[in-house]
Order: C-alpha cells, then structure tokens, then sequence
C-alpha cells in the first residue's frame, strides 16, 4: 500500500522528534499535502537547486533535507526570490518539502551518530545529553482491596512505563480517616461519621504529556467520590540523546593518522580535512559532532577527550581554544586536537542510514515507499590550491 504524506511524516517524526530540535530551528514539513501518497522520497543534506532538479527529475513525492530552506522569517514566498522559485517548483511537480535538522542532530541512529561510528569510535555517549522527557509522578491512596484495579487503569492510561517494563507501580499500606460532610455521597461510611480503613499508597509515574489522561483515568478506577492523590512533577534527568558524541577508539592513533582516517571516512570535498595540534599526540577519547561545532568547546573540554571532530571551524575560536589548551596542559600536549571537516561532509554520512530506517519503518507499518540518496555535490567550495611550501612551523 502506498503511503500518504501524513504518514511519512509521522514515522520520520517518530525517529526525530520535533521537540528535540534547538529553540532556534524550524524543522518539519515544509511543503505538502498531507493526503497525497508518496511513493519516492529523496533525502540530501541541503534544499538547493541542484537537489530540486534532482527531486523533480526523478518524479519524487517527497524531498527530505537536513537543512532548513527557511530557517529565518520570511513574508513572501513569491518566485521572484530564489527560495520562492524554489518551493513554486517543488509545489508544481507534487513534490513536498520536510525538514529534520537540530532534531535529526540529536536522535539515536541520527547524524551525530553515523559520524562517530564513521570514524571508528564505540561505547558512545551525547556530548551535549538532552533532557529526558518530562515525567509526573502520580501518588494516589486507594482502599487496599481496589489497589490492583487502580494500577491496571493507570497502566492502561500510559503510567508506570520504566524502560522495558510496564506496569511498575510501588505501594505500602497505612490508615486513611475522613469524615463525610453533608452532601456527600460517600462509597464507605455515613455522613457526618468520621471513618478509619486501611488503605494504600499507590506511586506510579507517567508522561508529563499524559498528566490529563491518567488523572481521569484514576477518577474513573478510584471507588471514592473524592480520591486523595498528588501529582508530582519530576525533576529533569539527562537522556540518552542530543548534541554531539563522544567515546573511545578500540586502539590509540597519532592525530596525524587518525585525521587521515576521518578523512578516508567521509566524502571527499575540496577543503580536505585540517587538524590543528601535535601531530604524534595519541588519541583515544574523542568528541564528534556534525555541522558546525566551535560553540560546543566548553562542552568539549569537560567531556575530556584528545581529539574533537566537528566542521566550520572559525580561526578566532579554535585559535582560542588552542592557546587554552596549551595554557593548561603544562609539559604535556595540548587537549583536545582538533580535526576540521567540511560542513556537509560532516552531515552526509546520517543520509543512508535515514534512508533505510524510513524504508524500514514504513514497511512495518504496511505501506512501501522507494528512497534514494541524492548523488549532487552541495558543499560550496569547488576548487582548493595546496600550497607547494606550507608555512614556517606547520606540518603535512
């Protein structure tokens, strides 16, 4: 069965959450009609012209890029603009526009991932951890005899999920008194008698986003007319993504050799690859993140690696972080190195996983879609001049 739009969406939603992407980002469908079926989606790591031409020419539905093609406000989308001509034509071929960028950044299997296991490292970690999503505890006290009945209802409105097991849910028993007023319809006891049963303190904890629902579904289990209970919000705990990654080479390398495997490990493009510190320096821990990454270095430098691996390096910062590093490293060698990729070199490597994971999820949902990863050259720079006599103190 061919898929809709909306669907497509939804299972790329569901591999990179849109709450997961930077304040500053604007992620998600760009263009499209959710109901129109979608049988090719081409993904490609920038919305250019080329790219388009390349969507269009091959009758795509859908064409996924990891860059914004409107990033910043804008109040015309007319075609006498680039960007404007840009979408008129994806909107007349039937070809959507879809976003994932900070948000695909962050995710398991997304694109800071595919270049840590690009450049060999294991035991991965975020460099940058984003908070878990949010979580109430739910604690509620019930009469001992409906405590079962009152755990399957909250379990069945989405509490007590802890990793791969449901229904978790903690009780002790203790004594509950009340004293039903006038007007009261109480399920045990009499107005105006004040009475004392055993009782029991039920904790479960739940989505923040599903507080509405489990509430209601506790009013609905619980036998009393006014049930005691509290929500507590928790507090927030790093999870298990966002920015960045960091782990460890299976065998220590000189930078010089690790930054010529970094560079048989992602697309060739005319930057090269540059590293900036001592070439015989060995490195094993080691920091990555795809884009650009100079303003994560404080993150970096808690992190405690040898060599940080990122793109778009600007010559004031890393410079700064050079003199840093060799202020606080005293006798030894500056850390970390840096290793200097281009932009969409750094990006690239995330396409083809993407793209069979959409594959993938598709087809266990029931429906097909054909995926192809685009073959044009988006990065800027076309042509690099190596100098014949590097500068006085510089290696090659």
């Amino acid at each position: 069965m061919t898929a809709t739009l909306a669907q497509v969406v939804a299972a790329l939603e569901a591999r990179y959450p849109p709450r997961t992407a930077e304040s500053w980002d604007r992620v998600g469908l760009a263009a499209g009609d959710p109901a129109a079926p979608v049988r090719r989606v081409l993904l490609a790591v920038d919305p250019v012209a080329a790219v388009v031409d390349e969507a269009l020419g091959w009758d795509a539905d859908l064409l996924v890029t990891h860059h914004p093609l409107l990033l910043r406000p804008v109040h015309s989308v007319a075609a006498t603009t680039y960007k404007g001509a840009l979408l008129h034509r994806l909107v007349r071929g039937g070809c959507g526009l879809y976003t994932a960028h900070t948000n695909a950044d962050s995710a398991r299997g997304g694109v800071a991932e595919a270049l840590a296991d690009a450049v060999g490292l294991v035991g991965t970690e975020p460099l940058v951890p984003a908070d878990a999503p949010a979580l109430d505890k739910h604690v509620v006290m019930v009469p001992v005899t409906a405590a079962d009945a009152l755990v399957d209802a909250l379990a069945e409105a989405g509490a007590g999920q802890v990793g791969a097991y449901a229904r978790c849910a903690w009780t002790t028993t203790g004594e509950g008194t009340f004293t039903p007023l006038p007007g009261a319809s109480p399920a045990v006891g009499a107005v105006g008698r004040r009475e004392t049963l055993a009782e029991a303190r039920v904790e479960m904890i739940a989505p923040r986003r599903l507080r509405s629902r489990v509430v209601a579904a506790m009013r609905a289990a619980h036998p009393y007319e006014e049930p005691a209970f509290d929500v507590l919000e928790l507090a927030a705990l790093p999870g298990s993504t966002g920015l960045g990654r960091v782990g460890t080479l299976p065998t220590a390398l000189p930078l010089h050799a690790f930054a010529a495997a970094v560079a048989r490990a992602v697309p060739a493009t005319a930057q090269g690859v540059r590293y900036a510190g001592d070439p015989d320096m060995p490195v094993r821990r080691v920091a990555v993140l795809g884009g650009s990454g100079d303003s994560l270095f404080d993150a970096v430098r808690a992190a405690d690696v040898d060599a940080y691996v990122t793109a778009d390096l600007r010559h004031h910062p890393a410079s700064e972080q050079q003199e840093r590093a060799a202020f606080e490293a005293g006798d030894g060698p500056p850390r970390p190195a840096l290793v200097d990729l281009a932009h969409s070199a750094s990006e690239w490597l995330w396409l083809p996983r993407a793209a069979d994971a959409l594959r993938a999820d598709l087809a266990a949902a029931g429906t097909t879609v054909e995926t192809r990863v685009s073959t044009r050259r988006t990065d800027p720079w076309t042509g690099h001049v190596p100098q014949t006599s590097p500068p006085e103190g510089t290696t090659t």
